[in-house]
């Protein structure tokens, strides 16, 4: 991929914040996650590539946008596969809660899974624990690993779960090992990425989230150096045939990162909607919003965080017009 398509996917997702973030704390998710799309998808036209979406909003006739196949970008540069999720976090951003972000990952075509829409239980870890976790593993087994890994006892080390039923049995053995835990309501991305960013607190993310979230958080660690294991855990019948018709013959196998996100020239993208882990949320002004991104590629290594101030008036007319349209 042109390493000059950083700049341009980070304009993506500061596009799907600014125009998500007006809805923060209106208790309206739907709404919130529909300007963060129609955003997205306009700003999209704008980029010099082939793509096509393997990661988006659902299928063709459950998405009138960003939907699973659709081809972005203007045709004329490189094919590559795009990930995306234009508003991870939506219940965050309506009840005015962290770690809400837009966020795109891109690679060259054929690179990136295309996950079903379905569960995907999930251990991720930064780069000093890379190669010390197993999702066959115990989890005191793999606590006990990343503790040796990272020169700490078990009971220093953070866990970031979901706060979710399902996840009862799971909290009970991170207590019995002796780990802090940090329960989170939503955006499981957001915790898979803070394992691998200096100052966050956090060192390992466990359990059961979504499939496609899955993939976006195996990239973003593949820039940082991380590691992500997954597999699919279908919620019935119909989500594991949906599965076997995208290729996977065997259900439960073991997703490794390359099984995940192949190749060595991943793209990551993120801007903050509401403040994290990571960066800060969408600052408004009078005519100006400010926003912090971050924008990663994994054959250089190199990681860009970007603060930028938005002069709302001075942005073209389509710019107005598609990405302010629900406000």
């Amino acid at each position: 991929m042109e390493r000059e398509l950083t700049l341009e996917y980070v304009r993506v997702t500061e596009a799907a914040a600014l125009a998500s973030a007006p809805w923060m704390g209106k208790g309206d998710r739907k709404r919130a996650d529909q300007a963060a799309v129609d955003a997205m998808r306009a700003l999209f036209d704008t980029i010099h590539i082939d793509g096509v979406v393997v990661i988006g909003e659902g299928e063709k006739d459950e998405a009138p946008m960003l939907y699973i196949g659709e081809r972005i970008g203007d045709g004329r540069g490189p094919c590559v596969d795009i990930a995306v999720d234009p508003l991870e976090g939506t219940n965050l951003v309506a009840r005015g809660l962290p770690n809400a972000l837009a966020v795109v990952a891109a690679a060259d075509e054929g690179c990136l899974l295309q996950a079903p829409d379905t569960y995907m239980e999930k251990i991720a870890v930064g780069p000093s624990a890379k190669g010390a976790i197993s999702l066959d593993a115990s989890v005191q087994e793999n606590l006990e690993s990343i503790a040796r890994r990272e020169d700490m006892r078990v009971e220093e080390l953070t866990v970031v779960v979901l706060d979710r039923p399902r996840h009862e049995e799971l909290i009970n053995q991170i207590r019995e090992a002796g780990s802090r835990i940090m329960l989170i309501s939503d955006g499981d991305v957001a915790g898979g990425i803070a394992t691998a960013m200096e100052g966050t607190g956090v060192d390992v993310l466990m359990g059961i989230g979504g499939a496609p979230e899955g993939v976006l958080t195996a990239a973003a660690l593949k820039c940082l150096g991380g590691e992500l294991q997954g597999r699919l855990k279908p919620r019935n019948e119909e989500e594991a045939q949906r599965a076997r018709e995208m290729g996977f013959g065997e259900i439960d196998r073991l997703l490794l990162m390359d099984d995940l996100v192949k190749g060595e020239d991943v793209m990551f993208a993120v801007t903050g909607v509401t403040d994290g882990y990571m960066v800060q949320g969408v600052r408004f002004g009078r005519d100006q919003a400010k926003t912090e991104s971050i924008i990663m590629r994994s054959k250089t290594g190199t990681i860009r965080r970007i603060f930028a101030t938005h002069f709302m008036g001075k942005k073209p007319e389509y710019y107005r017009k598609d990405v302010f349209k629900h406000i």
